[in-house]
């Protein structure tokens, strides 16, 4: 089994990438809003990150446990 799926961004697969790129998002915005705009968070911020994590183990179940690509047809990029 390859765990670099788990941690190496250019082996994610779409939804890995976009909950990745999601917690980031919300971490950026949470500092900014805590730091810099020095407001309290909004009512249920902390549902995002949930949210990220369970694509995030969606996406690296389906990466890790899929069907792997057919013999002979490699995409190069």
């Amino acid at each position: 089994m390859d765990f670099t799926k788990l941690y190496r961004p250019s082996r994610f697969n779409s939804w890995q990438f976009i909950a990745f790129t999601g917690l980031l998002m919300s971490g950026g915005a949470e500092l900014l809003i805590r730091y810099l705009v020095r407001r309290p968070l909004p009512a249920g911020y902390g549902w995002l990150y949930l949210c990220w994590a369970t694509l995030f183990v969606a996406g690296a179940l389906v990466n890790l446990f899929g069907k792997p690509p057919e013999p002979g047809h490699h995409h190069h990029h």
